[in-house]
């Protein structure tokens, strides 16, 4: 049976709003990814344990996503489908942002430590919270010709929203605000990277009521009719609102597809993992040659990488600009593979760089393999899931980027321990080789829209 009607094709500024709120959230995930390795160093956490605390996201977002997911696909209500969920986990993470680097306030109550992990796992659930109904939310509306496009335009905002949050503590401390904590009134985190955070939480929670209110889902009826699911004599609502299989029955009709995307999302996100948590403290070694978390060398580590991490962002906002269309020249398989091996490389030649100016060229390439992983494996999968489960199977897709964050935060001290003799730069010598790596495992990848039934 073929479809009753074809999804309509959708404005450009109508793509646009849908992912929006997008560019909020990554300009939070930005923060988050930049600073609070060395907010909950400041906190008194130890450069080897850092891994562990990052565990509480990935853990989080392997049973929260697949939760979400499920449950947004049988939400209908005035608000919407998705945009319900999305609304809520910017809230929750707005909050936490607020709250994280002020840590030291509630010590009363928590030591600050334990209070910045407690906000950090918080933070990092209301992200997967928004996160996974804002990709669902592109592959309920958009068609199969606007689908790469849907995709890529999220790419874009994702990382501009990255660039202007990864080099926000850097610009806020070239307009003076101090870059230093006043330890003598028992600060802890400086002040450029506590207003950091409260402007990042304002912009999240603004640009996704922005999508909530300029984004209209598709009613049941309507949806149903755009992909060919049947409904019975009962209300468009409640027939759409009950899921006809186990969650166990659908985990075994997972789509052959998700199992060979997991082999590529093994390799790049564990090496995105070692990036992302240990970056501050290898430039800091490597480039400053201290690991002095309360000293000004330090903090100008970190700042500089907030401008490294910006430089991909940017990197990967104008690839994703062209990826489409890179796309319809070769193949999405081709690009997906480049963009990695590119990463890799970028990655991999730090150890070898001994300017910080030097440092931005390597990220051109980091950006290229971020946007390409944002984009490529979503796209690529929403093609062959079921409508009326794509919510639930974007959720469980969730364990092969949750699952490979748990193997690094549990073995990323212990692998730069053994093999590096404790310099974390090691590891990001080591995400670069993971990147080409799984260049490689793309091949295996059937990105072919399976044939429908007439």
């Amino acid at each position: 049976m073929s479809n009753k009607t074809p999804k309509p094709n959708l404005s450009f500024w109508q793509i646009w709003n849908l992912s929006f709120g997008f560019l909020g959230v990554q300009f939070g995930f930005a923060l988050q990814n930049g600073n609070v390795s060395r907010i909950l160093q400041a906190l008194g956490a130890d450069v080897h344990h850092l891994g562990y605390f990052w565990l509480a996201a990935p853990i989080a977002g392997i049973i929260i996503q697949p939760i979400i997911g499920g449950a947004s696909d049988f939400t209908w209500n005035r608000l919407g489908r998705r945009i319900p969920y999305i609304v809520g986990g910017a809230i929750m993470a707005t909050l936490a942002m607020f709250l994280m680097p002020n840590s030291e306030i509630f010590v009363a109550f928590l030591p600050p430590m334990i209070f910045g992990a407690i906000m950090l796992l918080i933070m990092d659930a209301s992200f997967n919270i928004t996160f996974q109904p804002f990709r669902a939310l592109v592959g309920d509306m958009v068609n199969d010709k606007q689908r790469d496009l849907g995709y890529s335009v999220q790419s874009f905002l994702i990382n501009t929203g990255a660039v202007v949050g990864s080099a926000l503590p850097f610009i806020l401390t070239a307009w003076g605000v101090s870059n230093e904590p006043d330890t003598a009134a028992g600060q802890k985190v400086a002040d450029s990277t506590v207003w950091s955070f409260y402007i990042g939480g304002a912009t999240l929670i603004l640009t996704v009521l922005w999508t909530a209110f300029r984004t209209k889902e598709y009613p049941p009826k309507e949806y149903a009719e755009y992909n060919n699911i049947d409904v019975s004599a009962q209300s468009d609502e409640e027939s759409l609102a009950k899921p006809k299989d186990s969650f166990i029955d659908t985990l075994i009709k997972s789509p052959k597809v998700m199992i060979q995307l997991a082999a590529v999302q093994l390799c790049s996100w564990v090496a995105l993992y070692f990036m992302w948590v240990y970056s501050t403290p290898a430039i800091a070694q490597h480039i400053w040659g201290t690991t002095d978390t309360t000293s000004k060398a330090y903090n100008e580590a970190g700042d500089w990488v907030g401008i490294m991490f910006a430089a991909y962002s940017l990197a990967a906002a104008l690839f994703s600009i062209a990826m489409p269309i890179l796309i319809k020249t070769f193949n999405r398989k081709a690009i997906y593979s480049g963009a990695l091996i590119c990463g890799g490389i970028g990655l991999a030649s730090i150890s070898f760089i001994h300017d910080q100016y030097t440092l931005l060229i390597p990220m051109v390439g980091v950006g290229m393999a971020w946007a390409a992983i944002l984009a490529m494996p979503f796209s690529i999968l929403a093609e062959n899931l079921p409508a009326d489960k794509m919510g639930l199977y974007m959720g469980i897709f969730n364990v092969t980027i949750a699952g490979p964050q748990i193997f690094a935060g549990l073995f990323g001290g212990a692998i730069a321990t053994s093999f590096f003799d404790g310099n974390t730069v090691g590891l990001l010598t080591f995400a670069g080789v993971l990147l080409i790596i799984g260049a490689f495992c793309v091949g295996i990848v059937s990105d072919k829209k399976p044939a429908t039934e007439e």
